[in-house]
């Protein structure tokens, strides 16, 4: 079987402004490189429309009221210091948070074995009542509370490498004993969150912070822990927040990793999680700020996910 590719042009039109960081040539450049390679495992996919109250189960009523009435006619509207939008906004976070519930009934009817989705605004920022660090609706919450409510899944797995603590997954998950969350990141870094000792009320969070500085080796040797906590939990389906910050050329954090370190990160992953999940797998970018070290670093998450098929 083989991988979807889940994206569409709509991530063009969220306008940050001028020198923003999470800028729309983040996706053009993925895109334009998997396009550039050609590769025929790769079933490219639009986002579907989806029930807006899907969000409800992740974001509350007012909060997504708020969201629906911050997107201005012209120029810029700031949900944050750092979270802005545009006209364009309106779809691009629409189909952000679509894209990760079409890549997961891609996966259910067996159209594809796993899937990618290279979207913008990312989402792991985003609280329940909250936008924030360039985050609006928290994509993968929204992909984990659709696997539990039309799926019936009770053991979910998300899987956080970006270099940041994903403070909003952490928030929306904190009591909820069907969704294990672990993250590494760099600490004390933004948001500030993401302590051993910040565990869920079901053990069901489990973060692990790293010094700045750290490399490829005891990265990967931290990384153990989690592979073993996934062996430990037995997930019927994975999701990866996936982003690519914690790269060496990264500008916006101070981990070393390179790209190849996120080849084997994944393909650890899934050989962890293969016999309870059997594969289920969907991975959705979250940060990642140098544009060749993101382009190179989805390159090799991609091929993981490839070969795994």
């Amino acid at each position: 079987m083989k991988t979807g590719l889940i994206t569409t042009k709509s991530y063009q039109d969220h306008n940050t402004g001028n020198g923003h960081p999470e800028k729309i040539d983040r996706v053009t450049a993925v895109i334009d490189n998997f396009k550039n390679k050609n590769n025929k495992n790769l079933i490219w996919q639009e986002p579907k429309n989806f029930d807006q109250s899907l969000l409800i189960k992740t974001h509350s009523k007012d909060y997504i009221e708020f969201v629906n009435n911050s997107f201005p006619k012209d120029g810029l509207s700031f949900l944050d210091g750092d979270t802005i939008v545009s006209p364009g906004s309106k779809d691009a976070t629409r189909d952000a948070a679509g894209s990760i519930i079409t890549a997961i009934d891609g996966v259910e009817s067996k159209e594809y074995k796993n899937a990618f989705c290279a979207v913008r605004p990312p989402g792991h920022h985003a609280e329940k009542n909250k936008a924030m660090g360039f985050c609006i609706y928290n994509n993968v919450a929204v992909g984990a509370n659709y696997l539990i409510e039309k799926y019936k899944y009770k053991k979910i797995a998300i899987i956080d490498f970006d270099v940041h603590h994903g403070n909003g997954t952490q928030d929306i998950f904190y009591e909820n004993e069907k969704v294990l969350y672990i993250s590494t990141h760099q600490y004390p870094y933004y948001p500030g969150s993401g302590t051993e000792q910040e565990k869920g009320k079901f053990n069901n969070i489990f973060n692990i912070p790293l010094e700045a500085g750290t490399a490829s080796e005891q990265y990967l040797n931290a990384y153990d822990h989690v592979l073993n906590k996934i062996i430990e939990f037995k997930p019927e389906f994975l999701l990866f927040s996936a982003g690519f910050d914690a790269h060496k050329d990264d500008p916006l954090a101070q981990l070393k990793l390179n790209s190849n370190d996120f080849y084997t990160l994944t393909k650890r992953t899934l050989e962890a999680a293969k016999k309870s999940c059997n594969g289920k797998v969907v991975s959705i970018l979250e940060g990642g700020y140098d544009l060749n070290a993101l382009m190179s670093s989805t390159e090799k998450h991609v091929d993981a996910l490839i070969e795994f098929n």
